[in-house]
């Protein structure tokens, strides 16, 4: 046996410089962001972002390199499902804030402690003066689309279990396609708004919930067109796949995420009746 040779299943990484480079760059960025909030400049912020997408983008692909020649051994691999696994727990978490966010404005939108909250919204949920969506218009067609996508996505992952190449492709071409007709609606949905973000909680709270999830389907959209570029340079098989994998899990995530907005959001807050007060 070489000398080179590992007598192990672990994959230990060359030295690399983009754990550095990545955190120059979102310092920058971070910077960048307080000076432009204090209407200083937002150049900062851009070169700090421009930084950052580019590490993600060639360590994503030093990644790659190093799954097509074998480095990702069993164990290798389910440690990256543990580490998916987690990342995925932590969107969760951050989503719960904002849901915590809408339900505290929603059950206690009439507490005599929150007087101040009281007097700007009329003691109501949504507050005096918002006209919120009709749920079962655009709300429920985005839904639609990305229970369909979900089911296109799955489709696209059996194929690739079963090495139907077309199938894998044209899964994956459909999903692409429900997620950016999802983010076409939705942008439709908010030039439509009835409200904003600033002036009022509901507002506030409802556009950070389904914009950052807005933002999680372009993302999990741009995923799914990495997958497919790899999948028609044949970087899958019904073996090692674990990139389409960790991208159906994160559209899933997507796709759970957007049921509870749905649900609790457009349909129950639309139905503007506190059930914690018995109305």
């Amino acid at each position: 046996m070489s000398a080179q040779t590992p007598n192990h299943e672990y994959h230990l990484v060359n030295p690399s410089p983009w754990p550095a480079i990545a955190s120059l760059s979102a310092f920058i960025m971070a910077v960048g962001g307080i000076l432009w909030m204090r209407h200083v400049t937002p150049w900062v912020f851009f070169i700090g972002l421009v930084g950052v997408l580019y590490v993600m983008f060639v360590w994503w692909a030093d990644v790659i390199k190093e799954a097509n020649s074998g480095d990702h051994t069993p164990v290798v691999q389910m440690h990256h499902r543990y580490g998916m696994i987690l990342f995925i727990a932590s969107e969760v978490m951050f989503f719960v804030a904002w849901f915590w966010a809408y339900f505290d404005g929603f059950f206690r939108i009439d507490d005599a402690e929150q007087f101040a909250r009281v007097a700007f919204s009329g003691g109501q949920w949504p507050p005096v003066g918002v006209e919120v969506f009709n749920p079962w218009h655009l709300p429920l067609f985005n839904t639609l689309l990305l229970l369909t996508s979900g089911t296109t996505v799955t489709w696209a992952h059996h194929a690739l279990l079963n090495n139907d190449r077309e199938g894998l492709k044209w899964g994956l071409v459909l999903t692409i396609l429900l997620g950016a007709t999802f983010t076409f609606v939705q942008i439709l949905e908010y030039s439509s708004a009835g409200f904003s973000f600033s002036g009022n909680i509901y507002g506030s709270t409802f556009f950070m919930a389904t914009g950052f999830h807005g933002f999680h389907v372009i993302v999990g959209t741009i995923f799914l067109i990495v997958c497919l570029i790899r999948a028609q340079q044949g970087q899958f098989t019904p073996k090692q796949h674990l990139g389409f994998e960790f991208a159906a899990w994160y559209w899933h995530f997507v796709d759970v995420v957007w049921l509870f907005l749905f649900a609790s959001i457009y349909v129950w807050g639309a139905a503007g009746v506190n059930f914690a007060h018995g109305g």
